[in-house]
């Protein structure tokens, strides 16, 4: 007679059977192409108590049971914050799923909410050096965090339309600030309504948004996002590959076409810059 699965192991399964296409193989192919985990890492890999991240900790864990290549992971969750019933909701969840998650409490948003300005942006450099700093203290290299396909697509687009630049994110990144630590993002190519169909088939409920901004009818910058996500909704019914494209060209970009470029946040030009301060080329007497 056949061993009757926990909900756990029932979820598990669903992402190697019934998901393995739209999931378990493009986490794979990103961890690969990008070359994201190496032979003795130690990973945060980053809750937020949404379904991507919740999914990248299951795939993760997935990962460290079948992998040739061993690496250690620790299921680091960071409370800046929250909401008594979302902290519960966390918890409860990294418990169903069999995800033995660190906790750990900062103030960010009581910090940001105070600060004045742009408390989202303020929000986000907050929580990323947070959790640096606690990977770091917990003997890890590197982080994982949940973005995906859609965040890639849409990040590009808004820093297109309202950040005046043409700039990507990155499937894997060394920090600036903590030498020797480095951000990987091993859902780059799992897209999002994958996620959420594989979330809806388990009847699984996760924290939509915990940012207590939004609560209060902040944080312009998502806001922006969600307009981003509509008008490519919109594009994509004229043209189903619209998402594709996008993503496609940010892996092809084309430098001898552009005018100007960023190397390493250094501005470089396709023409010399001292000729045009010096005026050499000048109209007189145009009647």
């Amino acid at each position: 007679m056949a061993r009757e699965l926990e909900p756990w192991q029932m979820i598990e399964r669903s992402i190697i059977k019934k998901y393995r296409e739209q999931l378990w193989n493009p986490f794979m192919y990103a961890v690969r192409k990008y070359r994201l985990i190496r032979a003795g890492d130690r990973i945060a890999v980053c809750i937020s108590g949404g379904k991507d991240s919740m999914l990248l900790a299951k795939l993760m864990q997935e990962l460290q049971r079948h992998s040739t290549v061993p690496f250690e992971a620790v299921y680091l969750v960071m409370d800046p914050g929250y909401s008594p019933a979302n902290r519960k909701k966390i918890e409860e969840n990294a418990a169903l799923l069999h995800v033995p998650a660190v906790i750990f409490e900062s103030d960010i948003f009581a910090v940001a909410n105070g600060a004045g300005g742009s408390p989202c942006y303020l929000c986000a450099r907050m929580r990323r050096g947070h959790l640096y700093a606690k990977a770091r203290e917990l003997g890890c290299n590197k982080i994982a965090l949940g973005h995906h396909f859609n965040d890639v697509i849409e990040t590009t687009v808004l820093g297109m339309f309202y950040g005046s630049q043409l700039q990507a994110m990155l499937p894997g990144l060394s920090s600036t600030n903590f030498p020797g630590m480095e951000l990987i993002r091993p859902l780059y190519c799992v897209h999002e309504e994958d996620i959420v169909a594989w979330a809806r088939y388990n009847r699984l409920e996760f924290l939509q948004c915990a940012c207590r901004f939004t609560e209060n009818g902040a944080g312009g910058g998502a806001s922006k996002r969600q307009e981003v996500k509509e008008l490519l909704r919109r594009l994509k019914r004229d043209n189903p590959n619209i998402e594709k494209s996008i993503f496609n060209s940010i892996h092809s970009v084309c430098l001898d076409t552009f005018p100007a470029y960023k190397e390493k946040g250094k501005l470089h030009f396709r023409y010399d810059p001292e000729e045009e301060k010096a005026g050499n080329f000048s109209v007189k007497n145009v009647k």
